[in-house]
């Protein structure tokens, strides 16, 4: 038996805090719960959720590192987001200027799936369900 319920969020670090918040609300639609900036940090901490679910921390911090490599570096290797049509989706970037992988099956589930980039080259998954 676990004592865990569920993820409670994923916490981004991003480069462009502008470009990063018009990416996460205004391209995949995400709301905006609370947004702060921690003068002490000099840093922004935005809250955001996804059809009422809170979701997402994104945080800006002056000259963070680039990430090592994608996707295989040690260490969180993506996120994925559920849909349920992939094409639909798709589309939906696409018509936003975002560009997707060519769509794959999943060997174990026969679902279809894609990967995307923010605006840091995090890659996301968009999962077909």
């Amino acid at each position: 038996m676990t004592f865990l319920k569920s993820v409670h969020h994923i916490a981004i670090i991003c480069s462009d805090y502008q470009k990063s918040k018009q990416f996460y609300t205004e391209i995949l639609g995400f709301s905006i719960d609370r947004e702060v900036f921690r003068e002490a940090r000099r840093s922004y901490k935005l809250d955001l959720s996804l059809n009422g679910d809170y979701c997402i921390e994104l945080f800006s911090f002056p000259e963070p590192p680039a990430r090592s490599s994608r996707p295989e570096a040690c260490g969180l290797r993506h996120i994925a987001f559920k849909v349920d049509d992939i094409t639909l989706a798709i589309d939906a970037l696409h018509n936003k200027g975002i560009v997707a992988e060519p769509v794959r099956t999943d060997e174990f589930t026969g679902k279809k799936f894609t990967f995307f980039s923010d605006p840091d080259n995090l890659p996301i998954e968009l999962y077909e369900v």
